[in-house]
């Protein structure tokens, strides 16, 4: 059993029949970078595990790096999906009972994270997502492991994911940017299907943040407008005649201060031209669960 204090299962309490992990990366234009997270996920300690690559479009060469990793499952679809429609198509066509998501720009720090994760999920059946305590040239300071917590959301750069919960709350919903709020949308719904997600404090994935093959300006807008569409779709009425106008007042804020203007407007261009749509989509979750989410986004903020 796995101590308060967050620790590698030792030889001992390693069951004999342990579940099936698939370690998912998507991966566009960065072959450059992607090898360093292929290692990582392989040099895992975890034994009973897949690693997969789903090549979204590429076009720099990332197709001829299979040949150095013959052990990894190898996908390819040509042009761009997007990164939702790739987890879901690995989460849908491998046979795993969890699925963990790794950016191609991450990697694992030490050599037990997926041991240490899937020993988390398999003592607490209530939690259907563990997110990774995420290091970045922003954030570089490894903290000590300790007890995990209650979080809102995991990140999408690295965390693990309960497939028969994934099943359950529909798989990841598609929003009118390619970017932005579908790890949100998703821990909302688990939590209103009474699902927890824990934040593994001291078990770190290094997000690199690359500026290859990322659009800044375009993510930005992307951002602005799927979490305009989050809260129109999700937000129970009438609470999101406050939460929608709040959230529009927040994003200007925050553009005017950082200099993000005009991608912020294009943001909200964006949604006002898919609002409909969404509106006829809509379903919202129950009061009591949009406000929980909101108190524990504060609490962990």
């Amino acid at each position: 059993m796995i101590s308060e204090s967050l620790s590698s299962p030792t030889d001992t309490e390693v069951v004999r029949h342990q579940p099936r992990v698939l370690v998912g990366i998507v991966t566009h234009n960065r072959a450059g970078i992607l090898p360093k997270a292929i290692h990582s996920a392989l040099s895992q300690s975890y034994s009973n595990m897949a690693v997969a690559v789903l090549d979204d479009g590429s076009d720099d060469g990332t197709s001829s790096l299979q040949f150095n990793f013959p052990t990894v499952q190898w996908h390819r679809w040509g042009p761009k999906r997007g990164l939702l429609e790739a987890r879901n198509r690995l989460m849908r066509t491998e046979l795993a009972d969890y699925y963990l998501s790794l950016d191609d720009d991450a990697w694992f720090v030490d050599k037990d994270e997926i041991a240490v994760a899937i020993e988390y999920l398999e003592t607490h059946p209530g939690v259907a997502a563990v997110a990774f305590d995420i290091l970045s040239p922003d954030r570089p300071t490894p903290t000590e492991r300790c007890a995990p917590r209650p979080t809102s959301m995991f990140i999408g750069c690295g965390h693990v994911l309960r497939i028969s919960a994934v099943r359950e709350a529909g798989f990841y919903i598609p929003s009118p940017g390619y970017y932005g709020s579908e790890e949100k949308d998703l821990c909302l719904r688990f939590l209103e299907r009474g699902w927890e997600v824990h934040l593994l404090l001291g078990v770190h994935v290094w997000h690199d943040k690359t500026i290859v093959a990322r659009d800044r300006a375009v993510q930005h807008r992307s951002s602005v407008c799927n979490d305009l569409a989050f809260a129109l779709r999700r937000c129970p009425f009438p609470m999101v005649l406050i939460v929608l106008p709040f959230k529009m007042l927040s994003h200007l804020r925050f553009a005017l201060s950082h200099g993000h203007l005009k991608q912020c407007i294009a943001g909200f261009s964006l949604f006002f031209r898919h609002a409909r749509s969404v509106w006829t989509n809509r379903n919202p979750v129950r009061a009591k669960t949009f406000q929980a989410f909101l108190r524990r986004s504060h609490e962990v903020s």
